[in-house]
């Protein structure tokens, strides 16, 4: 059996000031071609035809720091044309493995394009910067939460953009074959919110029903008329979607526990357009525009003091008394996803929402309020109240 090929991403930080040290004699010509200016070249071998500059990646680690990386592919790829070209006598060796993520490594990655060196090199510090902030608490990814927090609230108060929320369902035995699609936007015109949302239904896997290990709801969307469209319809209709939001200067896609759905969104079924998705949120309107991504469990998680447990979206609704009704049906479940996303962007800053939503909850000495014990209280004061009124009765 052959050795299994691992593939990833390394640091770009690593690729550029490191991996040349270990080449000798090459390491000029490696360094050459990896300069700043270089990769953004037309001529460059790494150059991607409708891309102006190099395309690179972003990738989220599990503390929440950031990272520019190169894939590993354009890493071998780099080894080999140097070696193609004669200006190596053999393949440069590979960097050492341990400077090799992989997607398992990461809370997300996504392409994004540098048009100049000055850009790349501009990108680099400020990433720096930002992961700085992040290492001086002692949970990263809860400072990661807490401050992806103020960011949307910064954002959805200045009603920048377009919120789309997504949510993707699947047959509960094989979840290969998706099953439901649903969308619910929000963006503002002079000042008002308008709402726009819609559920599809794939005709051809009408009698894949769930049930057993998840509630089957396709049938009780409650914000609309469900559309029943074949796959081949599915499939262009979110494409659709994606490429009008595009046309908004400021997208801004909402999930809860982000990735499950953005592995349906790439998957066979579906195959969608998500480049130049970002997992770091802008500054505000003066920075650069493109599409992010919003997770409502690290919302959550920031407002509730939990650095790495995502909670269930029914929960998050309960905790923020938003009433749900047949989830598990991806209109509905994508509804309530803004809804939540909402409410926690429309309240006070994060410590005094936390405070006003539970008060004299929080852990003395932490930011932590123990949902758990909580709802403990709440079910045992609810099953108190059962047993008085059966004594009445």
């Amino acid at each position: 059996m052959g050795v299994p090929v691992v593939t990833g991403f390394y640091r770009y930080t690593d690729i550029w000031f490191e991996w040349y040290k270990q080449c000798g004699e090459d390491g000029e010509v490696l360094k050459a071609i990896l300069a700043h200016d270089a990769l953004v070249s037309p001529q460059h071998p790494l150059h991607v035809d409708g891309v102006d500059g190099i395309q690179l990646y972003v990738g989220t680690l599990k503390s929440g720091e950031t990272r520019i990386l190169l894939s590993s592919k354009q890493v071998e790829y780099v080894r080999y044309w140097l070696h193609a070209v004669g200006l190596t006598k053999e393949p440069i060796g590979l960097p050492y493995s341990d400077c090799l993520l992989r997607l398992q490594d990461l809370r997300g990655v996504s392409p994004q394009a540098f048009k100049t060196g000055g850009e790349l090199k501009t990108a680099v510090k400020k990433i720096e910067k930002n992961n700085k902030s992040i290492k001086k608490s002692n949970d990263p990814p809860l400072t990661f939460r807490r401050s992806s927090f103020e960011a949307v609230r910064k954002l959805w108060q200045s009603k920048i953009g377009i919120w789309c929320s997504i949510d993707v369902e699947s047959w509960e035995r094989d979840h290969t074959v998706v099953t439901e699609f649903g969308w619910s936007c929000i963006h503002w015109e002079d000042g008002q919110e308008v709402r726009q949302e819609g559920h599809f239904i794939v005709n051809e896997y009408q009698t894949y029903t769930n049930g057993y290990y998840v509630a089957e709801n396709r049938k009780n969307y409650r914000w609309g008329q469900s559309e029943i469209v074949s796959k081949k319809d599915f499939t262009s209709r979110i494409k659709s979607l994606l490429s009008d939001l595009r046309h908004n200067e400021y997208v801004f896609l909402v999930f809860h526990d982000a990735k499950e759905d953005l592995d349906y969104m790439k998957s066979d079924s579906i195959k969608a357009d998500l480049s130049g998705v970002s997992y770091t949120l802008p500054d505000g309107v003066s920075s650069k525009s493109g599409v992010f991504v919003v997770d409502t469990a690290d919302l959550f998680g920031g407002l509730q003091g939990e650095g790495t447990r995502n909670r269930g979206l029914e929960q998050v609704c309960n905790q923020l008394q938003i009433k749900t009704e047949f989830l598990h049906n991806a209109g509905n479940d994508a509804h309530y996803t803004l809804e939540a996303c909402k409410t926690m962007a429309c309240g006070d800053s994060l410590d005094l929402q936390r405070e006003k939503r539970w008060p004299s909850k929080t852990t003395p000495g932490t930011v932590k309020v123990n949902i758990d014990a909580l709802e403990d209280e709440e079910n045992e004061a609810s099953d108190e109240e059962g047993v008085f009124m059966s004594a009445l009765i």
